[in-house]
């Protein structure tokens, strides 16, 4: 059987799609990428081998966009769904999973409009626009969040899985700044770095390449001993090793942090549309599996409140809630919707 992965933009989607390709390939099936050339697409998947093919279209995002912008962004759009047309015709793909973002939008409009059946996964508790426009004419529509998917468990890849463990108390703390930079979690890691040291407990800080050099000098000018990175594609090794997350709470990073087993502060970014990092966070924070706050000048007192105390429920907790076949449950579930031939 042959897929076609879209959606991305960001690394979130771009996660549940790597998940949802190592399943594929593990199930003897075959994938192509159709995305887009704005984002984080190319970054992450124009040297992918496990994909037969890889297009990446000229699309950008719709929303926040004003008057010609926004009839440009469309009419990119319309031009690329054309082009995806032809591309599952001539690729003669079986069925499409969008993955969300804007670069989901034209493989999604191709395959309705080609008669291609095609499925959606939404990543987030809130759901997003495109997803919500499309969400009736898919032929299904999986979600953690949605008490009626037809499969619940995230996909998520499997190297958090192999590297889990039970974390019992602080002994690496590690700050998620994210690709870009989350400046907030960046000066809150600057601002209580000194106490966390001072407690013993190891310091790994992701600080994002934007703000890499202004945390590195900050570091340097406090004499603060800390490992110290821009942007890496080794994240899942950094986060084996720490205890504490400190973190925005995209979805994928949340679930990835969740198959891990490791605790997590969530730092939801305040202008997230619809909210939805606040409203995933709440998922978890609700089951007595994190903590999430406002953003707050209160958030170094939070922060140091969390460093003494014993993480072993949350993290068992975590690990009973997230389920390694998450992707393959999805796969095998459009499998069997699909007629072949």
């Amino acid at each position: 059987m042959k897929f076609a992965l879209t959606g991305g933009g960001t690394g979130g989607h771009l996660a549940i799609a790597a998940a949802l390709l190592e399943a594929i390939k593990a199930g003897g099936d075959s994938a192509i990428y159709i995305g887009s050339t704005s984002g984080q697409d190319r970054a992450w998947f124009e040297d992918e081998k496990d994909f037969d093919a890889r297009y990446f279209l000229e699309t950008s995002g719709v929303v926040n966009r004003r008057y010609l912008g926004k009839l440009w962004a469309l009419f990119k759009i319309f031009r690329a769904v054309l082009k995806s047309r032809k591309i599952l015709k001539n690729e003669k793909v079986d069925a499409v999973i969008a993955v969300g973002g804007y670069s989901a939008a034209a493989a999604t409009f191709g395959a309705y409009t080609q008669h291609v059946p095609f499925f959606i996964h939404e990543q987030n508790a809130v759901m997003g626009r495109l997803n919500s426009m499309m969400k009736p004419y898919a032929r299904s529509f999986y979600s953690s969040f949605d008490e009626n998917s037809p499969v619940k468990d995230y996909p998520v890849r499997s190297l958090f899985y192999e590297t889990a463990r039970v974390r019992t108390k602080v002994k690496t703390i590690l700050f998620l700044g994210g690709s870009q930079g989350a400046r907030f979690i960046n000066n809150l890691a600057l601002e209580t770095a000194s106490v966390c040291r001072a407690k013993g407990i190891n310091v790994i800080h992701q600080c994002g390449e934007a703000d890499y050099e202004r945390v590195k000098k900050a570091y340097s000018d406090q004499d603060i001993e800390v490992e110290l990175v821009g942007f890496t594609k080794e994240l899942p090794a950094l986060i084996a090793k720490a205890d504490l997350a400190v973190s925005r709470a995209g979805a994928s990073t949340l679930w990835e942090l969740t198959a891990n087993g490791l605790p997590a502060l969530f730092v939801p970014y305040p202008y997230a549309a619809g909210d939805h990092q606040f409203y995933n966070a709440r998922f978890l924070a609700d089951k007595g599996l994190a903590w999430a706050y406002r953003e707050s000048d209160s958030y170094s007192r939070n922060l140091i409140s969390i460093l003494e105390i014993d993480l072993s429920k949350k993290s068992e907790g975590l690990m009973a809630l997230s389920h390694k076949d998450g992707a393959l449950s999805i796969i095998e579930s459009i499998k069997g919707q699909i007629d072949v031939g």
